[in-house]
């Protein structure tokens, strides 16, 4: 073991000899503690592929200085009143008086200070514990305390008191400093060797917080590890008062290659600067201020930041006026002579009265609109809608409508060398070379993209109808002139139309004329449901009720299949309720369509899906078909791919959805059934993997999926089980290494003690900041590339593979992180499994950008969280999985699907 003093606690002198153990103690068996997993290190590099030169967003970092420390310092700011200060960017303001004040009493030293509870210093202050006063002039700007609006009883008369309006806004804050940890530089180093620890990540921390600081200094907006400049070539109207605002991602990374600075495009939503009024109209999408729904406005508004005119104040907006502003009245104080002495009277006035009369500001349209209050409840502040402008650059965080969202991604997709060309001026404008701080630190930034190698993986053959063989070309193949390789009979089947404008006997028509020439027997269609025209205006979930009822009339017995005809491409409200009936109360297949364009290609598609879902294959690899998989074939193998979707943003309070993915009929890895429970709100872990109900009773996923192998791959337990876990970050690896891993441990144990199966657990992460250029070429890089050298980890087996052809915009890769491999996978023969699990997706005739499993996950998720969309929640809504005095509220469950199809492909 080593010696006490290893990591610099101990004195270093041998400790005594423990004391004997008397004769008559039996040794207690203390639980022994549980090995904690940790990420296994890489194996060695792949070598198989076409080798391509690239280059990559990470911009080399040298690091000079390699002896000193970071001092890290506790920071709290008050009130003089003791109060804590809780708004948003004071602290920062407060931070930078204390430092321009008393600069010598601190040596001269730069701050990184991280706008929270956290400064930063390179060596140490003069003192363990720093206690200053800051005084500051107008505080307004950011999220008003209080404390710092005009006094509500005048209400608005700041004018009258403009002489006097430096000395009435000064403020007094006291600021406590005090010594918390001390980081050694050297940590930096010994993250580029491998030799990860706390202090590493708190030492890129370190300079992660530098550069926030730097743009925060320049007046950019943060979040998180992006900044976005106040400037009007970023922003790009998404329609409703929304703003896309373009602006940059950067962060240290430790890589093969070095210390490296990843700087990439990165886009927020803003609401649309400049006058209120021009806001809510764009907002409600209405004609004129006269239409505007004012209860709307009210909580649209609430929180948002105003300048005013003509003084300039920036306050932050409690509500709006009760009356509009021709009739609200406030009491104003004014002073007036009485029998010698001065005395001060209230009188009441109208706001309109006061603004127009008194301040002689000319109102055009505000007389009829409500005020913007921005004082506080008992004592409010109001001013006339026209005078208000929202500041720029403030977030909008809640839920984009579909139309939003397609715009948002239209208008920030960025042809590859576009985007080289943004990213190079961005860091040439970025003056890092001049940030005291990094000099400090002898930290420099190369401001050329690092150059690397790739590989270009062949794409798989896959096998279709007739025992033909395939080869994709770019990453795509098409069925023309060919069958599927295992077409799935259409019978018993109906169309079902909920007033979708559509020639539904010629789609049916072409439908069978399709199937035909790709190998499908169909059936003739027994007939088509029309929805009755008095129940169009219903609820969805009546609209479906009423559907069914005439099914069920006129239908002989259940059908297996139902096409079922939207009348709105996107976000039909219809199709959750209509999913939840057919598969959770009737178990039957169900394909959705909302044609606009049907042709030949079209209607390929819809039948690949009905195919997959009806317990068909499409296509299949040849190495699957013959099997010959390397360790996969030999071996029974389950795949399971693992995700969890959340609720948009907005919704704080709608459950989180797991949902399992696993693989079937081994020696097959193109077909998969999926397992999906409700969870907590925003809880990343899957917590319903193994779920003990009894001695014998284990409700799990995992179980689930597990006795499903066993009996559709001949009675064989899987001695291989491969996971790949979706979204989660680095900061998560351990817990599902750990936490997750464990539960499913414990599953198989449950169902045979003596049966010990092999694991290899592989995250892939989509939302990552790296991207890669072909050197010399405007093109995306061509499917198949993998990288897993330079720009990977030190130490960790990783990879990024772009194994799908970038259309449009420029490839995002999938990073894939091996966490773990009992089995003894080479690079070469893993990166080709998952480069081929990119193929046996069953929707589309093209590579997908990550694993099948993975995204099957992802859809039986969002397709039975639609299930829980339309339920009667008006009554508890507000409860899922929140808090009440009486505790948690129970997440509510999904509803079981139906023995016929909860093996089936149904999210297909």
């Amino acid at each position: 073991m080593e010696s006490f003093d290893a990591d610099g606690n101990g004195s270093g002198d041998a400790l005594p000899p423990p004391p004997p153990v008397p004769p008559n103690i039996v040794p207690e068996t203390v639980a022994k503690k549980k090995d904690v997993r940790v990420p296994i290190a890489r194996r060695g590099l792949g070598t198989k592929g076409q080798t391509i030169p690239l280059k990559t967003n990470h911009f080399k970092v040298n690091v000079s200085n390699a002896e000193g420390d970071f001092y890290h310092y506790s920071v709290s700011v008050l009130y003089e009143d003791g109060r804590p200060v809780t708004g948003k960017g004071v602290g920062r303001k407060v931070i930078d008086r204390v430092h321009e004040t008393y600069d010598s009493e601190l040596n001269g030293k730069n701050f990184a200070y991280d706008g929270e509870k956290s400064l930063f210093t390179v060596g140490p202050l003069p003192h363990n514990k720093l206690e200053f006063t800051a005084v500051l002039e107008d505080v307004t700007s950011n999220r008003n305390n209080g404390n710092a609006s005009p006094d509500g009883s005048e209400s608005p008369n700041w004018g009258d008191r403009k002489r006097m309006k430096r000395p009435y806004r000064t403020k007094t804050f006291k600021v406590e400093i005090s010594f918390a940890a001390k980081i050694p530089m050297q940590a930096i180093a010994n993250a580029l060797r491998g030799q990860e620890s706390e202090n590493s990540q708190e030492a890129l921390r370190v300079l992660d917080i530098i550069l926030r600081q730097n743009a925060s200094k320049q007046g950019c907006l943060l979040v998180r590890q992006s900044f976005f400049h106040n400037d009007q070539n970023n922003f790009v109207p998404l329609g409703g008062g929304v703003m896309g605002c373009r602006g940059f991602h950067s962060s240290f990374r430790a890589t093969q290659g070095g210390l490296s600075l990843n700087i990439d495009v990165s886009t927020t939503m803003i609401i649309q600067p400049g006058p209120v009024v021009d806001f809510l109209i764009s907002n409600q999408n209405v004609r004129d201020p006269a239409s505007i729904d004012w209860a709307k406005a009210k909580r649209t508004l609430k929180n948002l930041r105003i300048k005013v005119n003509p003084s300039n104040q920036e306050y932050k907006i409690t509500g709006l006026s009760e009356q509009p502003c021709r009739d609200q009245m406030f009491q104003l104080k004014q002073k007036s002579v009485k029998d010698g002495g001065e005395d001060v009277e209230s009188i009441e006035i109208t706001v309109y009265d006061y603004f127009v009369n008194r301040r002689q500001i000319d109102l055009r349209y505000s007389a009829d609109l409500p005020c913007i209050n921005v004082g506080k409840p008992k004592r409010p502040t109001y001013i006339p809608i026209e005078l208000c402008s929202l500041v720029s650059l403030q977030r909008y965080t809640k839920a984009l409508s579909t139309l939003q969202r397609s715009s948002l991604v239209e208008k920030s997709r960025q042809k590859p060398k576009e985007r080289m060309d943004v990213l190079s001026s961005a860091i040439k404008k970025s003056n890092y070379g001049n940030e005291p701080m990094l000099r400090s630190c002898g930290i420099s930034i190369n401001s050329d993209f690092s150059l690397l190698d790739g590989r270009v993986l062949p794409a798989p053959r896959l096998k279709v109808g007739n025992g033909e063989d395939f080869f994709p070309r770019n990453g795509r193949w098409n069925f023309n002139n060919k069958k599927l390789v295992e077409p799935s009979k259409i019978e018993r089947w109906a169309v079902v139309n909920f007033s979708a404008r559509c020639d539904i006997r010629g789609l049916v028509r072409d439908l069978l004329k399709c199937a035909n020439m790709k190998g499908i027997p169909i059936e003739d269609p027994f007939d088509v449901f029309e929805e009755n025209p008095q129940f169009r205006r219903a609820t969805a979930v009546v609209r479906v009720e009423k559907m069914f009822d005439m099914i069920q009339e006129k239908l002989p017995g259940a059908p297996k299949f139902l096409l079922c005809l939207l009348p709105e491409r996107k976000n039909s409200d219809i199709y959750g309720p209509w999913k939840k009936k057919n598969l959770a109360e009737f178990g039957i297949v169900t394909q959705c369509i909302a044609p606009q364009r049907v042709n030949d290609q079209y209607l390929t598609n819809v039948l690949l899906k009905i195919n997959a879902k009806l317990g068909g294959l499409n296509s299949m690899l040849a190495v699957e078909y013959s099997p010959s998989i390397p360790l996969v074939s030999k071996v029974p193998t389950i795949i399971l791919g693992m995700d969890v979707s959340h609720g948009s943003p907005g919704q704080s309070d709608i459950p989180s959805i797991a949902a399992v993915v696993s693989s079937r009929q081994w020696p097959l890895i193109s077909r998969y059934r999926a397992s999906v429970r409700t969870q907590s709100p925003k809880v990343e872990m899957i917590d319903s993997l193994f779920k003990q109900v009894s001695d014998k009773h284990d409700d799990g996923i995992i179980r689930e999926l597990l006795l499903d192998f066993y009996t559709s791959s001949g009675k064989r337990k899987p001695d291989q089980i491969i996971i790949f876990r979706d979204g989660v970050s680095e900061s998560q690896f351990n817990q599902v290494l750990n936490i997750e891993l464990d539960q499913i441990i414990e599953a198989c144990k449950f169902l045979d003690e003596t049966w010990n199966p092999k694991f290899v657990l592989i995250v892939a992460q989509k939302n990552h900041h790296t991207k890669f250029f072909q050197n010399g070429s405007p093109d995306n890089v061509p499917p198949g590339t993998v990288i897993d050298s330079k720009v990977c980890h030190p130490r960790n087996n990783d990879f990024y593979l772009c194994a799908h052809a970038g259309m449009i915009g420029t490839t995002r890769p999938t990073h894939y992180h091996v966490l773990l491999d009992e089995v003894g996978f080479s690079s070469d023969d893993l990166q080709e499994l998952v480069h081929s699990l990119s193929y046996v997706y069953q929707r589309s005739t093209t590579a997908i950008s990550v694993v099948a499993p993975i995204c099957y996950a992802h859809h039986a998720a969002s397709q039975v969280g639609q299930f829980m969309k339309f339920e009667e929640t008006s009554d508890t809504s507000s409860g899922h999985g929140g808090m009440t005095s009486a505790g948690p509220v129970p997440v509510p469950q999904l509803p079981k699907l139906k023995d016929n199809v909860c093996n089936s492909m149904f999210f297909c």
